[in-house]
């Protein structure tokens, strides 16, 4: 495998790794009734102002 290929694949790896990483946290905050992280929400493409206001009229 070249080198190129493999840093492809490692980036790839990475990325999935912190995408799952942050729903996992997002899912568990929310259900304990905690606001998730804002950095988590971005890693998910989630605006952080707009979920905080996610059933606020």
């Amino acid at each position: 495998m070249s080198t190129q290929r493999k840093n492809k694949f490692f980036a790839t790896l990475d990325t999935f790794a912190t995408v799952f990483g942050s729903a996992a946290a997002v899912s568990a905050a929310v259900e304990a009734g905690r606001a998730p992280r804002a950095k988590h929400l971005e890693n998910l493409g989630i605006d952080p102002v707009a979920f905080r206001n996610v059933g606020k009229f």
